[in-house]
């Protein structure tokens, strides 16, 4: 169930980013904060497959076939070579991941705060390793927050498949637009002005069911440590 939930939750982050995008582009400041001048196209197009792509054969698991859920910080990780289109997910990822419901809440900030800490931004993540979404292009050009904004200034031609990027935007956009609207919860910096960028008129809640979520297989290398 917690995996249903948390599914559901990346289609709905995935959901808002695009909308967002659609509405404002790159007028928006937070659009220009992680993909700088990039083409909207194709951070549109990576967030669509998330939420209406082809499912593939991908599948998640909650087993352990290749032992590494027994390394104490481990809550989940890409089985790469030995089935590509497959994700483990550990019993620390069911501890510790917090619902989108709590976005921003609990000290919580964009910038200050791990990208995984929300089993929706987590899951995102972890879709964009399986090939039904990520397309094998979609990889780690960034490897944090800072990281990603430094791409968005220095080689924003990486921006909209970096994966790290197509997190903090969703989060971002999401808070700002949904959670405290107008404000948000960056962290470390001002919202973006009000003057130029408004809340999405278009509020795109979580989804009521899991009906549209990526597909959970029923039996449940690639990992970053503090961010598995």
């Amino acid at each position: 169930m917690q995996l249903r939930k948390g599914l559901a939750d990346a289609v709905a982050l995935a959901d808002h980013a695009k909308a967002h995008i659609l509405r404002w582009g790159n007028s928006s400041e937070h659009y220009r904060k992680y993909f700088g001048n990039a083409p909207s196209g194709e951070a549109i197009g990576y967030y669509e497959k998330v939420i209406n792509g082809d499912r593939g054969n991908a599948l998640f698991r909650c087993d352990n076939p290749d032992g590494n859920c027994d390394q104490p910080e481990w809550g989940g990780h890409w089985r790469g070579e030995n089935a590509t289109d497959e994700t483990v997910i550990c019993p620390l990822s069911y501890a510790t991941r917090r619902p989108l419901e709590q976005l921003c809440a609990l000290g919580y900030t964009v910038a200050e705060s791990e990208s995984n800490t929300y089993f929706g931004s987590d899951l995102l993540h972890r879709l964009y390793h399986i090939p039904a979404f990520g397309e094998n292009y979609v990889e780690h050009f960034a490897e944090d927050y800072a990281g990603a904004l430094e791409l968005a200034e220095t080689n924003e031609t990486y921006t909209t498949h970096d994966s790290d990027t197509l997190q903090y935007f969703a989060l971002d956009v999401y808070a700002y637009d949904i959670v405290v609207p107008g404000i948000g919860c960056p962290g470390g910096e001002s919202a973006p002005s009000s003057a130029t960028e408004t809340p999405t008129s278009t509020v795109i809640s979580a989804p009521d069911s899991v009906t549209d979520a990526p597909q959970v297989g029923q039996s449940s290398q690639d990992s970053l440590p503090a961010r598995r």
